[in-house]
This record gives structure tokens, sequence and C-alpha cells, in this order.
């Protein structure tokens, strides 16, 4: 049977206005959703896993695709995924840990820049001899390292900030008549944000890489920042690591609000039913200090441990070889 880890994150007490969602007039909004019927701000996976991928090239591993801050454009070393046609080519870590698709529609002409594509022609290309359309095809490899939206730990109440930007203070507020501070207003958040996570390193073409992942995940920090107006730590302040043999992963989203503190009460009825294992529990980070006595005897054979970087070198100890 696969060895699968899965994993909850939470980030730590911050002000937010991350992923922004559509500007209503000069506000610029935050993305929510609906959540235990309250309104909740949220950050989409893409951006955690654009954040990822600059992690991983930062920590060493070598990528096929990064972001050019000059152009403002991501940037591809072997668009075609070549090396994946053989088990032996030589992958790249954010295409092996994170997956790719490079699809062509149907009805366009052979030959374009997708290499997967396939091909038809007419046999002849004689007076009247036109070739032939080619087939839609794709290219496409699942991510092995999968990612949740995160979701605020508590519901957004609406905090708006009004600002204004001084004259001049940009090129396009230089223009004729732009003689007065430019008025724009920000929604933000103040609260943690939590995502789950999940990787069966057996399905990466190099097992080496998911330790990697799962170090760089607890190392993340910035991801959606909003026009650098924000900064906000998104590295987790708490994880919970499940390493197991169920290919369910039944902790994605553990973390809940109690008292105004973070607590893990799911996770904790979870393990008391039988559904998750203690021994395959590994908790890092603050959510230890408010476990109670009665919540730690439950929890006995959990590995806890006050940092998230001592959690993550455990979890990393457990993984296949």
């Amino acid at each position: 049977m696969s060895t699968h880890v899965f994993a909850a994150v939470l980030t730590s007490y911050g002000v937010a206005a991350n992923n922004r969602g559509m500007n209503e007039g000069n506000t610029t909004t935050l993305q929510k959703l609906l959540w235990n019927g309250q309104v909740h701000t949220t950050v989409s996976a893409e951006s955690i896993r654009f954040a990822l991928r600059r992690r991983l090239a930062e920590a060493g591993q070598k990528c096929n695709r990064s972001f050019n801050e000059s152009s403002r454009m991501n940037e591809w070393i072997e668009p075609s995924f070549a090396a994946w046609n053989s088990e032996s080519g030589d992958t790249f870590a954010d295409d092996d840990l994170l997956g790719f698709m490079i699809a062509t529609g149907a009805g366009t002409e052979g030959g374009g820049t997708d290499e997967s594509e396939e091909e038809e022609s007419s046999g002849k290309k004689g007076k009247g001899k036109a070739k032939a359309k080619a087939k839609g095809s794709a290219t496409v490899r699942r991510a092995v390292l999968e990612i949740t939206r995160a979701v605020s730990l508590t519901p957004w109440a609406g905090d708006v900030t009004f600002n204004a930007a001084s004259p001049g203070a940009t090129p396009s507020a230089q223009k004729k008549g732009k003689d007065n501070p430019v008025p724009y207003a920000t929604e933000m958040h103040a609260t943690r944000y939590q995502y789950g996570l999940s990787l069966t390193p057996e399905h990466l073409r190099v097992r080496a890489r998911a330790a990697v992942a799962l170090q760089s995940i607890c190392a993340l920090g910035e991801v959606a920042g909003n026009h650098g107006r924000f900064l906000y730590d998104f590295s987790p302040e708490s994880v919970v690591f499940r390493v197991t043999q169920d290919p369910a992963p039944r902790l994605l989203y553990t973390f809940e609000q109690r008292n105004e503190q973070p607590a893990i009460s799911s996770l904790v009825r979870k393990v008391k039913a039988g559904d998750i294992q203690a021994s395959e529990l590994i908790i890092g980070g603050s959510i230890i200090d408010g476990l109670s006595q009665e919540e730690r005897k439950a929890m006995e054979g959990a590995a806890l441990f006050a940092g998230v970087m001592a959690a993550c070198q455990e979890v990393c100890r457990r993984l296949p070889k």
C-alpha cells in the first residue's frame, strides 16, 4: 500500500489583503465565500502554488517555470515537457510535484508549438489536397502535491480602509490634470488562514522532492500580495501532519476558533472515534499549547512539537525512501 502525507496548515494572525477579487469602483476587494453560513475571506490554491514554486527554486530545486519580475511574465525552460516521454527523463521539480497540462484545441492546423499534438496528413500534396486539421489533444500530469483553497479562520467583519495616493505618486497619476490625491479603498481582514494538502511520495519521479516540498511549505512566506501594500506571513504558525496508508485525508480543514484561540477539537473527536490513529499524527506549533489535559490524553501516541520546523523534520524522517 502507498504511504500518504496529509496536512492542515494554519498561518499566523495578521492583517491580510491577499488574493484580490474584482474591484468595485476604487475599492480593492477580497475574494470571499460562504463558510459555515458566514462570509469568510479566501486565498486560492493557485496563489499558494505560485508562491511554492518560487520557494522550490530558492531551495535549489530545478524548476521548469519561473516568473520574470522585469517583464511580469512566466518563462519556461521546457514547455513541451519532453522529459516525461521516458522513465529516465530528467524532469523538473515543479512539474513533478505540481503537475502540468498543455492542450491543443480541435480544428487547429497541424504543426503548432505543442509537440504532443497529433498531426494528420492527407497523404499526397497534389492540387486540391489540403493538410487535414489536427485533432484536439492534451498532455497532462496530475499534481502529486495537491493543495486546497485557504479559508480565513474567522468571518470577515467588513473592514475597509480608505487611502489616498499623493499627487504624482505613480506615472498614471502624473497625467495632465492629476494634481489632486488619488483616493482608493482596500478591504482587509485581521485573521489567520487555514488550508490543507495531500502528497503521495511514491507517485513522484524523484521521491526526495517530497521532503523538499514539505520543508518549503513550512517556510512559505509571502502568498498573493496585493500590490505590495500588505505584507502577510503565510508560513505556518501551527501544522498537523498525518502519515498514513489511509487514502482519505480526514483533516484538511481541522482548525477552528474556540474562545478566540485556534483549536483542533474535531481532530481529537476523530482520534477518539478511531477514524484517525494518534500514532499517525505529527503536530507542531502553538496549537499544542491550547490542548486540554483531556485532549492530550486522547492524543496519546501523537508526536507533539513546540515548533513547526521540528514537526516537519519528523515527517520527513517517516517518508518512504
